[in-house]
């Protein structure tokens, strides 16, 4: 018994002189138009916000939303007053778009980050984390880009998200390009005209040539390389990212508002593609679809009429969902 108490007082020492190293926690909402880092403590409070450029996980090899989220990081760090060097002791997510591959995700996660730990998402799944709080439903992004998920029964279902060229139905970037595509037809005399495509042909130039141009991007003067290092490439080409036609969303809602008629002909496009993804979640039994983006709470009013008690706000934003996720999946570390 003597020996145990000799013993007590060195335990006792030894751990309250231990240093306390604060642990952190970074959450990232990769978009397809911008990125935003928030930084957290441990109790996911929030200690400072950034915004940076544009991360979309399939444009050029993910290099720009590198640079985007390595200099967030910095900066996030900065406006905190933390050390940056503090980064090791923080646990980070990426929520990314472009991020339904598989490949896309694990590469992204094995670039040199300076964490304790990264793990990247789909950007969907801080979208869910966030908008229905760990319970279970369905959530649907609409912004720049557009996909849905839902956890029904403890199954996770998930549909879209296949990015700009394939995908995206119910995206800005998508009611864009159908936007301008139906402005340069009105341009032609081929459908009728309306203020909306007259302002969106005076945004992009003036007429159809400088459309095409604008549509082309050639003022930006980009070149593609093939492989062996040669100007020129036949199997792709140089165009305008889904975010630069998503710009063209506030143009839209001006017009909406003033009843324009090819904006509520476009409008009722926009309906049926959310009606195909209501359609499925009911298909399997989620009992309420979390509308997340910037689009969608635009659309919200509009969609809680055709929808009523189905669709509903987001209890917090997809970036409060990805610092949630980092704590789940790093806290036992």
């Amino acid at each position: 018994m003597g020996h145990g108490i000799r013993l007590l007082p060195s335990i006792f020492l030894t751990l309250t002189e231990m240093p306390f190293v604060p642990r952190y926690y970074l959450g990232v909402d990769g978009g397809g138009t911008n990125c935003r880092v928030r930084l957290a403590n441990e109790h996911l409070e929030t200690l400072a916000e950034v915004k940076n450029g544009r991360s979309n996980l399939q444009i050029d090899g993910g290099e720009p939303a590198y640079k985007a989220i390595s200099a967030g990081a910095r900066d996030v760090f900065k406006a905190a007053g933390i050390d940056f060097a503090e980064a090791a002791n923080t646990h980070a997510c990426f929520g990314m778009a472009g991020g339904r591959m598989d490949s896309a995700r694990d590469a992204f996660a094995a670039r040199p980050w300076p964490f304790a730990g990264v793990k990247v998402y789909d950007d969907i799944d801080i979208a869910h984390a966030g908008a229905l709080g760990g319970e279970e439903g369905g959530v649907v992004i609409i912004g720049t880009g557009s996909a849905a998920m839902s956890i029904v029964n403890g199954t996770r279902h998930q549909a879209g998200g296949w990015g700009f060229h394939i995908g995206d139905q119910m995206s800005g970037a998508i009611l864009g390009r159908e936007l301008v595509r139906y402005s340069v037809e009105a341009e032609d005399g081929l459908v009728e005209a309306s203020p909306l495509t007259r302002a969106v042909i005076a945004e992009l130039g003036g007429n159809n040539q400088a459309a095409m141009t604008w549509s082309f991007a050639t003022q930006m003067d980009l070149k593609l390389l093939s492989r062996d290092g040669s100007e020129g490439c036949d199997d792709a080409l140089v165009g305008r990212a889904p975010g630069e036609f998503g710009k063209l969303m506030p143009l839209f809602f001006d017009h909406l508002e003033k009843k324009d008629p090819v904006a509520q002909k476009l409008l009722a496009i926009q309906i049926g593609y959310i009606d195909t993804y209501v359609n499925w979640f009911k298909s399997h039994g989620a009992s309420v679809m979390a509308i997340v983006g910037g689009l969608g709470q635009r659309l919200f009013p509009i969609l809680q009429q055709h929808y009523g008690d189905f669709v509903a706000l987001p209890k917090y934003e997809p970036l409060h969902g990805a610092v949630i996720l980092a704590k789940q999946n790093f806290a036992s570390n």
